[in-house]
């Protein structure tokens, strides 16, 4: 089993930055890959960015440019960066690890943009 837990969410002006941090805890060393999701209501929950462990990121192209996910094996944290915060970034924003046969996920964190 693998815990996630969020933080770094929060209320920002359109053109600012956040940077949401995810600590996972339990079976850490079966993990694959890490990344961040959001979901608005009544939307999919979508890919935001990815990483696999030692390998390169995956973006999702409407954040390419803006957001950089980082990881910190040290600490066993993934981190999100998020620059030039767009209002269409409104979404609650959730943790991702995966084993390669089991997905887990956090109890996300609100991110607001306003304009």
């Amino acid at each position: 089993q693998v815990q996630l837990v969020e933080s770094g969410g929060g209320l920002v002006q359109s053109g600012g930055s956040l940077r949401l941090s995810c600590a996972a805890s339990g079976s850490i060393f079966s993990i694959y890959t890490m990344g961040w999701y959001r979901q608005v209501p009544g939307k999919q929950r979508e890919l935001v960015a990815t990483q696999r462990t030692g390998g390169s990121a995956n973006y999702v192209d409407s954040v390419k440019g803006r957001f950089t996910i980082a990881r910190d094996y040290a600490k066993n944290t993934v981190y999100l960066q998020m620059n030039s915060l767009k209002p269409e970034d409104t979404a609650v924003y959730y943790c991702n690890a995966g084993d390669g046969s089991t997905t887990y996920w956090g109890q996300g964190t609100q991110v607001t943009v306003s304009s």
